[in-house]
C-alpha cells in the first residue's frame, strides 16, 4: 500500500508544537525559539517532509513569489546583447536573495505590432515587474501593469515617470565623450544610435524623426553628446544594439560624401559592428576614422582593437532593480538610483588625419 505524504501537521505532532509554530519554523520569521526551531526541522527530516506546498503558501500570502522582469525587445535579440544579459545576472541573483522567482517577458512580442502586449502581461501572476530597459511615454505594458496595481521598477526611463527609476549617467558620459573627441580635434562627427522607439529601422534621422525620438537612453546620449557643442554630421538610427546592425549603419555612415572623421555609436556593440564596416571600406581606424562605444564591453574578438567607451556597472545596475523590488514589497517608497559611469580610451580614436 502506497504511503501518503507527510503533512505539516504530521511534522508538528511529532516535535510536539502547535501546526502555526511548525508554519513559523519553515516560514524563517516570527517569535519561535531556535531550539523549538531546530526541533521543527529535525521531525521533518525524519518524516522526509520537504516544507509547505508553495501553490498553498502563495495562496495563504497573497504572493505569488514570482517577479516579472520585461525586456525592451524580442527575447532573441536580448540574449545576444551582452549587456541585457549583464544586467539580467546582477537583477536575478538580487530577486534570488528575495525569495522571487523570475518569469522573462517580451516588451515587443510581434515586432510588426510595436503597441502589441505580451499577453502574460495582462494575465500572469506576479509581485512586481522590472522593465530592464525604458519605456516609452504612452507604454502599453506600464499602463496594463499600473492598472493591475503591479508595483514597477524601471531601468533608463524618463525623469517624469511615477515608478521607482535605476539608471546610468548617460548624459555625463556621452558629454565626456564628446569633450574627448573635439580636443581630438574631429569636427565632423556622425552618430549611430540607439532605436529611436518601439518601430526598429535603419536610416538616417531627419527633423521629423527626431521629433519621435522616445526612448530614455537614446535621449540622454544624443543630448550629452550635443551639450558639448558637436553637432553630428548624419544620426543614423540603428534597428537594435547588435554588431550587424552597427555594421549596416557603419557602411551607411562611412560611404557618404562628407565622411565623418568620427562615428560615436550608442553601444559597445554598435561601435564594433561600424568598425567592421571601416575595415570592409579598407580604413584604417583610428588613421582613417576614429569609433567610439558606450557600454565598456570586453570584446577581445576585435583585437588588436580596444573600443574608446564609457564604461557603465552593469550587474551593480542589475542589482540594484532587485534591491529595490525588495524596498517596493516591503511597502517603501524608494528614491531614484544613478550610477555614475567612465569614459575609457582605447584604441579606436586619434586626432583626424590632416
Amino acid at each position: 500500500m502506497a504511503h501518503s505524504r507527510p503533512t505539516l501537521a504530521d511534522v508538528a505532532s511529532t516535535a510536539g508544537v502547535s501546526v502555526s509554530t511548525a508554519s513559523l519554523a519553515f516560514s524563517g520569521s516570527g517569535p519561535i525559539a531556535e531550539e523549538t526551531r531546530a526541533r521543527v526541522l529535525a521531525a521533518a527530516e525524519t518524516l522526509g517532509y520537504s516544507g509547505p506546498n508553495p501553490l498553498g503558501r502563495s495562496l495563504r500570502s497573497g504572493r505569488s513569489g514570482i517577479a516579472a522582469v520585461i525586456v525592451g525587445d524580442q527575447l532573441r535579440r536580448s540574449f545576444r546583447d551582452p549587456v541585457a544579459i549583464q544586467v539580467l545576472d546582477g537583477l536575478t541573483g538580487a530577486l534570488g536573495q528575495l525569495g522571487l522567482g523570475v518569469l522573462l517577458i517580451p516588451a515587443m512580442p510581434d515586432p510588426e505590432r510595436p503597441t502589441a502586449v505580451d499577453p502574460l502581461v495582462e494575465s500572469a501572476a506576479m509581485d512586481a515587474a522590472v522593465l530592464i530597459w525604458g519605456f516609452r511615454t504612452d507604454d502599453p505594458v506600464l499602463a496594463v501593469l499600473r492598472r493591475r496595481g503591479v508595483p514597477v521598477v524601471v531601468g533608463e526611463g524618463p525623469s517624469t515617470t511615477t515608478a521607482p527609476v535605476v539608471a546610468i549617467d548617460d548624459h555625463g558620459g556621452s558629454a565626456a565623450l564628446g569633450r574627448h573627441l573635439l580636443e581630438l580635434g574631429h569636427e565632423r562627427v556622425a552618430v549611430v544610435s540607439l532605436p529611436f522607439d518601439g518601430v526598429r529601422r535603419c536610416g538616417p534621422v531627419d527633423a521629423a524623426r527626431r521629433a519621435q525620438l522616445d526612448w530614455a537612453p537614446t535621449r540622454h546620449r544624443l543630448e550629452g553628446l550635443e551639450s558639448t557643442g558637436l553637432r553630428p554630421t548624419v544620426i543614423m538610427e540603428a534597428e537594435a544594439s547588435l554588431v550587424e546592425a552597427g555594421r549596416e549603419a557603419g557602411l551607411r555612415v562611412l560611404e557618404r560624401p562628407d565622411r565623418p572623421t568620427a562615428v560615436v555609436a550608442q553601444s559597445d556593440l554598435l561601435a564594433a559592428g561600424v568598425l567592421i564596416a571601416a575595415r570592409e571600406l579598407g580604413l584604417r581606424v583610428p588613421q582613417d576614422v576614429s569609433v567610439a562605444g558606450f557600454d565598456g564591453l570586453e570584446l577581445p574578438w576585435l583585437a588588436p582593437d580596444v573600443l574608446t567607451t564609457v564604461a557603465q556597472p552593469l550587474q551593480a545596475k542589475g542589482e540594484a532593480m532587485g534591491h529595490m523590488v525588495g524596498r517596493l514589497l516591503a511597502g517603501e517608497s524608494p528614491e531614484n538610483v544613478v550610477f555614475d559611469v567612465e569614459l575609457r580610451l582605447g584604441t579606436t580614436t586619434a586626432p583626424p588625419a590632416g
